[in-house]
């Protein structure tokens, strides 16, 4: 089922394309707001959402928001999204947010990932506050309607009430592993 709007986002500690190992606790510590997007190496969708992502990164960091990249696809399926290649995609993409491995799959059943790319955004209390689509657009050529991750940090970050909590996101499914 995943996390709710208003419930508390799932804490994790998982390893990065950096060598570092990344903790949601730490960073809540840090920052005002946390992106969570889940993401893979292979995905269209994320191929076409990255410098977007990149953009939102450097637009709202030096107000306190962190993004974070998330990859939970099953890589003895998709060998595209192993480890390995997730450190080639972040340099390759010049990523400017960590992108992380949940190679077990459980933060992105606790949190109901569903596609990637799917966002989370949290508040500095890691309440989950909004989820779903990045933007109505996948396609960058055409214009965008509606910013519904950027509306929401900005909302957050000042202090106010999101009015869409959730949308439906846009792109491909979660490779789970066959259980």
């Amino acid at each position: 089922i995943g996390t709710q709007i208003g419930g508390y986002a799932p804490d994790f500690e998982l390893p990065g394309t950096d060598g570092s190992v990344h903790h949601l606790a730490r960073y809540l510590e840090q920052s005002r707001a946390v992106a969570v997007v889940f993401m893979c190496n292979h995905c269209p969708y994320v191929k076409m959402y990255v410098e977007r992502l990149k953009q939102i990164q450097s637009d709202f960091e030096g107000q306190g928001l962190l993004l974070i990249g998330i990859n939970p696809n099953d890589a003895d399926q998709f060998p595209e999204d192993s480890f390995e290649k997730m450190k080639s995609f972040a340099a390759d993409n010049q990523i400017n947010f960590p992108y992380i491995r949940d190679v077990t799959q459980e933060v992105a059943q606790t949190f109901g990932a569903k596609k990637t790319p799917h966002a989370f955004l949290l508040n500095q209390q890691g309440v989950l506050c909004y989820d779903g689509a990045i933007d109505n657009n996948p396609e960058d050529s055409k214009p965008i309607k509606t910013n519904y991750l950027r509306d929401a940090i900005a909302r957050v970050l000042a202090g106010e009430v999101i009015t869409s909590t959730s949308t439906t996101p846009i792109g491909c499914s979660v490779k789970w592993r066959n259980s």
